[in-house]
């Protein structure tokens, strides 16, 4: 059975070129274009992996974090934030709210499929 890892990403050229990289390791993969819409879609249903942006309209990555956590079925899944925030000031609030990685856009596919094995595998 493969796993399933929800993108959330305003960007929707991103949401393409993070979701090619997934499908093509094997990996099923919902989107969303942001944290309110990603949470209409964490229905119960088992994800292995968030990978979340952190500047979004509606609901920004940190919020949604917090309220993925929140929910007991979600408490333990791995989130990974894709951005293009670099400061440490932002990358220790991600923490704090429950990122277990921090991965800077402009990304190489290869080095977020090994991120992405070390959180789900």
């Amino acid at each position: 059975m493969s796993k399933t890892i929800l993108i959330v990403d305003d960007s929707a050229s991103v949401r393409s070129v993070v979701g090619i990289a997934l499908r093509g390791a094997g990996y099923d993969v919902i989107e969303a274009c942001d944290g309110q819409n990603a949470l209409d879609k964490l229905t119960g249903n088992k994800v292995h992996l968030i990978v979340s942006d952190v500047n979004m309209p509606i609901m920004d990555g940190i919020t949604f974090v917090k309220e993925v956590k929140k929910r007991p079925e979600y408490k333990f899944t791995p989130i990974c934030m894709l951005t293009t925030e670099a400061g440490q000031t932002m990358m220790q609030e991600g923490k704090a709210a429950g990122a277990k990685a921090w991965i800077v856009k402009p990304f190489q596919p290869p080095k977020l499929l090994d991120v992405v094995s070390k959180l789900i595998s």
